[in-house]
């Protein structure tokens, strides 16, 4: 189970180091190989092997006749790439997704059960200042009597 968030740098080589607490469930996890693929929110997602396998199945089983659904299964797993921890508990963070979620050099990893997200500080703090003000009172109706 994976939560919390941690500021990172990515370095000159668009390498991330893997906080300390992860590293050890990761790298025995599937022999730390790791997914790294695109969001629709422009975050990237990063999965332990194991728990990306049966997504991709499920969207390659999607109907390809549907222009959506072939949008969001090229999107998914057309920018999937394989990624492997290092020695130093690091990723590289290819290029094009580095593009794609616009990554400079400050990021910020958020643990979310099962996978991680990768965002831009700056897209990171945007985002979360919109999500908690729900504009005009409109609450999802998914958290009608949800209390923490």
């Amino acid at each position: 189970m994976f939560r919390g968030l941690t500021q990172l740098a990515l370095d000159n080589k668009g390498r991330l180091a893997i906080p300390a607490k992860h590293r050890e469930p990761l790298a025995a996890r599937d022999a730390g190989h790791l997914v790294l693929t695109a969001d629709p929110g422009h975050c990237l997602l990063l999965y332990p092997l194991s728990e990306w396998e049966p997504i991709q199945q499920r969207l390659m089983a999607l109907s390809s006749f549907s222009d959506k659904l072939r949008s969001l299964q090229r999107l998914l797993v057309g920018h999937a790439d394989d990624v492997v921890l290092d020695a130093a508990g690091r990723i590289l963070v290819p290029p094009a997704l580095r593009q794609y979620a616009a990554l400079d050099k400050r990021v910020i990893l958020v643990g979310q059960g099962n996978k991680f997200e990768l965002w831009d500080e700056a897209k990171w703090l945007e985002r979360t200042s919109s999500a908690v003000a729900f504009p005009s009172g409109d609450l999802p109706p998914e958290l009608d009597g949800f209390s923490l």
